[in-house]
């Protein structure tokens, strides 16, 4: 989905439940129709308590009061039950399996991970419902989050790199939701015209995005220098790797402990994502027991 579509008020609601995704990619057989900018037609429409549309100069939703990337308790949860099978998620439709699974840098916890890009216009619609996913984890879980580099024209690589820099350095909690509203709310680092939605000619830099991280203590040419390194290229090349590997081609996009994709178009909602997460995540605690 291109950005610079969103400002069309008849379409705003639907196309916040598609996905951004890469121009190049081919959804994988059985995924969310949200995965192209093709689905936005057919997306569902945002139940009526998900966050109101707007255009790209307002506001959005007031997230949680959690910082973006949760901090969870190092607990060893008690056995429960499987929740149980209704028949209301059906595999296939709702989620899809991940096929192999996926290794999680966490064994310890069931990993929830949202595949996403500063960048992306629906990634920053999504994030106070993220907010609230993260919110409502139990202490066997967590989130991570994984940028994507899909649209090289509107400047993912860049904050791609910029995120594991930050991440590097210690930053990347404290940043994440300020760095949406720099891209999205006060234009600082925007890459659409927030007046007329249209693609700006000129990309923000690393040097500029650089310039943003200061305010956190981060020294611009440090910034800059981790933002290139060997560690940060490395870990663009393995986050480009496990994204094809998951068979994600679209934003925001979650994926729990590495087994099974959703997204808020196969949910069927806002709401409903989080209810599936919730679901998926307390399926995995039981199975695994106190391994999780």
């Amino acid at each position: 989905m291109s950005k610079r579509h969103i400002l069309l008020p008849g379409l705003l609601a639907v196309l916040l439940l598609a996905a951004c995704s890469s121009p190049s990619s081919t959804p994988p057989a059985g995924s969310a129709a949200s995965a192209s900018a093709a689905s936005a037609a057919s997306a569902p429409a945002p139940e009526a308590s998900a966050p109101a549309a707007s255009t790209s100069t307002a506001t959005p939703a007031a997230p949680a009061s959690v910082p973006a990337a949760a901090a969870t308790v190092a607990a060893t949860p008690p056995p429960v039950a499987p929740p149980a099978d209704t028949g209301r998620w059906v595999e296939g439709k709702n989620y899809f399996r991940i096929e192999p699974a996926q290794p999680t840098d966490d064994p310890s916890k069931v990993v929830v991970t949202e595949v996403f890009s500063f960048a992306c216009p629906a990634c920053f619609h999504f994030e106070p419902i993220m907010d609230k996913i993260a919110a409502s984890l139990p202490a066997y879980a967590k989130v991570e989050y994984l940028p994507a580099g899909f649209i090289p024209t509107e400047d993912w690589p860049a904050f791609q790199r910029a995120y594991f820099a930050a991440q590097a350095l210690g930053v990347d909690a404290r940043s994440h939701d300020a760095m949406f509203n720099a891209v999205w709310k006060t234009g600082e680092l925007a890459t659409d015209n927030l007046v007329t939605g249209q693609l700006k000619s000129k990309m923000p830099s690393l040097e500029q995005i650089a310039g943003f991280y200061a305010q956190y203590g981060i020294k611009p040419a440090d910034f800059v220098a981790t933002a290139n390194s060997f560690a940060v290229s490395t870990r663009v090349r393995r986050a480009d790797q496990t994204i094809q590997a998951m068979g994600v081609v679209g934003t925001p996009t979650l994926v729990i402990d590495g087994k099974y994709r959703l997204d808020v178009a196969s949910a069927g909602g806002y709401p409903q994502t989080i209810e599936l997460v919730q679901w998926l995540v307390q399926r995995e605690g039981a199975r695994l027991g106190n391994a999780k």
